[in-house]
């Protein structure tokens, strides 16, 4: 059972995604897309309010796309999950109940800052250097050889 809902999950995965491949231009949400096997419309709003929050910046033009707002070492997986949880929660009303305000609302909400604790403790740049360490992008990194 994974905690994280499928859409956190892809905003971490998007933004670790951009930090590896932002250089030295922009991702492309269609680029983006075609890596994690989705359609470029399902990741248009998640990658707004990623833009939003001041994770990720937004470029115009032919090139554009997107790319980093901080240095990878100043984001933290927290940062992206929090973004991407409000981003859902803004639309979706709280259950009005006593035993919600009561008993189970501070055990999910002490349960979230633990759990949001352990990703603060993850930055953006650890994430790389992992997925870098386990060539989880190597087919598209290896350079080039053109000896004959």
């Amino acid at each position: 059972m994974m905690l994280l809902s499928r859409r956190s999950l892809l905003a971490v995965a998007a933004v670790v995604d951009i930090a590896l491949h932002a250089r030295p231009t922009p991702v492309s949400a269609k680029s983006l897309a075609a890596r994690h096997d989705l359609p470029p419309r399902h990741l248009e709003t998640m990658l707004q309010a990623l833009v939003h929050a001041g994770l990720l910046k937004g470029v115009r033009g032919p090139r554009g796309g997107y790319e980093l707002a901080r240095e990878r070492r100043k984001i933290t997986a927290g940062d992206i999950v929090r973004a991407a949880m409000k981003a859902i929660n803004d639309d979706e009303p709280e259950p009005q109940s006593r035993l919600v305000e009561v008993v189970i609302g501070p055990l999910v909400r002490d349960g979230t800052e633990q759990f949001l604790k352990v990703m603060d403790a993850v930055t953006v740049e650890e994430l790389c250097n992992n997925a870098e360490a386990k060539k989880v992008f190597s087919s598209e990194n290896e350079p080039l050889d053109f000896t004959i």
